[in-house]
């Protein structure tokens, strides 16, 4: 599967219909978003069972404001529903797969737990 363009009207549907969703917030004119675009498309494919959305934040620029999007490219992670992962930066193949690998194996009964907890936490 490649890589899915996801705008506002769209991002809620794709993080809720999918178990893992991968988004990444770039711009045409942003070198290291070129750079990553590759690393990320490679992914893409090789990672079938999970959607890899992509976020023009020129496009969507009160999308990527509602994200916090301060600084590009930016890498968000979704399990079930739950941001789970947030980083301004162009990851290496190498690392990508790592962290897909850690989303993939996360408890997300564990993290609702504390998800629910910090939420009560700040009550």
């Amino acid at each position: 599967m490649a890589t899915t363009d996801v705008t506002a009207s769209t991002l809620e549907q794709t993080i809720t219909d999918n178990d893992i969703v991968l988004i990444d917030f770039w711009a045409e004119w942003c070198g290291p978003c070129k750079r990553f675009a590759p690393i990320y498309e490679k992914a893409s494919e090789e990672y079938t069972d999970i959607v890899f959305a992509k976020v023009d934040t020129e496009a969507e620029q009160e999308l990527a404001a509602q994200a916090g999007i301060t600084a590009i490219p930016t890498l968000m992670a979704f399990r079930e529903g739950v941001l789970v992962f947030s980083q301004a930066g162009a990851l290496p193949g190498p690392q990508l797969e790592k962290l897909i690998e850690q989303v993939k194996g996360l408890d997300m009964d564990e993290v609702r737990t504390k998800v629910a907890e910090a939420q009560a936490q700040q009550g």
